[in-house]
């Protein structure tokens, strides 16, 4: 049914949850997986220049090496599995956008992906990736949700 699913990950566990069903999908449907991670932009209020370039830095090395850390984990995690797979890790200002023009500039027909299931206020007031693709996407996103207890 489906043939190349895009993985957004962010590194936590929910997550890496998520990369382990979507692969165990893939492996059942003969699909490709791309997996992605979006590194967001440095942003800072600072007095002085100098505090925002060191700490850009910083920031900067630490988010990629980030990056390539979880990467590094979904290309073990699809090799055990079997699964043809790719990754991708972006800069961008809107997580969403770019999972959303990945999928299609990779010819993705399925998104997979976590949602922390927040409601109400926090819902409200942290946002959701997941919400926003699940609103901006023409593709079937499929989401998987945490346990409940």
């Amino acid at each position: 049914m489906y043939t190349h699913i895009l993985v957004p990950t962010d590194g936590s566990p929910l997550s890496d949850s998520a990369l382990e069903q979507a692969l165990k999908l893939a492996k059942g449907m003969g699909a490709k997986v791309t997996v992605l991670t979006v590194i967001e932009p440095f942003q800072v209020v600072a007095y002085e220049p100098e505090q925002v370039a060191a700490t850009r830095d910083a920031y900067e090395k630490y988010a990629r090496e980030e990056a390539d850390r979880r990467l590094a984990r979904a290309t073990e995690l699809a090799k055990a599995a079997g699964v043809q797979h790719d990754t991708v890790a972006l800069s961008a200002d809107d997580p969403h956008e770019a999972i959303i023009q990945t999928a299609r500039e990779r010819g993705c027909d399925l998104v997979a992906m976590a949602s922390h299931g927040r409601r109400g206020i926090k819902a409200l007031v942290l946002g959701s990736v997941t919400a926003k693709v699940l609103t901006h996407s023409d593709l079937p996103v499929l989401v998987y949700r945490p346990p409940v207890h």
